[in-house]
């Protein structure tokens, strides 16, 4: 398998992995300019050379990977009895640089409704590097937004879903979810269904406040703890836009999202 099908495959597994790039060569080196070797926390792919080279590339780029380090790094590696060979001698004689490329496991967000609030989030949404999952149980709206999306620099899945709760089930670990779909029962079907799924990021729900407290009666009806529901942020975004505008309220759930996503970048540094 080529190292670029390689890391986008560990992409869509949600494996956080670093690619290794042998940058450039004075002397004799093992391996030429170009060749490249996949880093995980458990395993690796390719090879940049093997020895102490190799040894130390991994050794640094699992510190990556275990800290939450997504900054590029260099290392220049001397290939001599007198370098500091941790892992045993090397000694071809040469210098190498390496480039240490970390991919770490990037936000997911699931959008469920594709109205007009839904399009202008995507498309947003669809400018930043996460996986995007846009669902609707309406065929004509999925039909005609995958005409429109266009190139984007997230990974998408556009999905018609009969049954939209059902996606949920199907979404990577710390998806944060925005429910906005065309019927209030719908809606309030993806929340009963979003709160018994432990494994979900923070779930948004467009609306009211009048449509939020009818909401709140359904969820405790159906045994929901006042603990569980308030996980619901509604309306979703930030209320200090109070514009009713499609493009103006997709802005607002955006910038409340990339708060989420670095939460998440910082809680997964602190946690380790």
């Amino acid at each position: 398998m080529h190292w670029s099908e390689q890391v986008h495959r560990l992409r869509r597994e949600r494996v956080g992995c670093v690619l290794v790039t042998v940058v450039s060569v004075r002397g004799h080196a093992p391996r030429a300019a170009g060749a490249k070797m996949i880093v995980t926390a458990d395993t690796t792919y390719g090879t940049v050379g093997g020895g102490n080279l190799e040894e130390t590339a991994i050794a640094r780029g699992r510190q990556m990977l275990e800290g939450g380090i997504g900054e590029v790094e260099q290392l220049t590696m001397s290939l001599s009895e007198h370098a500091d060979n941790a892992h045993g001698v090397q000694c071809c004689g040469g210098e190498v640089v390496l480039l240490l490329e970390p991919q770490l496991p990037v936000p997911a967000v699931a959008i469920f409704g594709m109205g007009h609030v839904g399009r202008e989030l995507a498309h947003i949404l669809g400018r930043h590097d996460i996986d995007l999952y846009l669902a609707d149980s309406r065929a004509a709206q999925i039909d005609s937004l995958r005409a429109e999306l266009g190139e984007t620099l997230a990974e998408v899945a556009v999905r018609r879903v009969p049954v939209p709760e059902l996606l949920l089930g199907e979404v990577p670990a710390g998806t944060h979810v925005v429910i906005m779909s065309h019927d209030h029962a719908e809606d309030a079907a993806l929340c009963d269904a979003a709160l018994r799924c432990s494994h979900l990021g923070t779930i948004g729900l467009i609306g009211s406040n009048a449509k939020w407290r009818r909401f709140e009666k359904t969820l405790a009806a159906e045994g929901h703890s006042p603990e569980s529901i308030a996980r619901i942020q509604c309306p979703v975004g930030f209320p200090e836009i109070t514009s009713k505008e499609p493009a103006a309220i997709a802005v607002g759930i955006a910038a409340a999202l990339l708060q989420a996503f670095a939460r998440d970048r910082l809680a997964g540094r602190t946690s380790r």
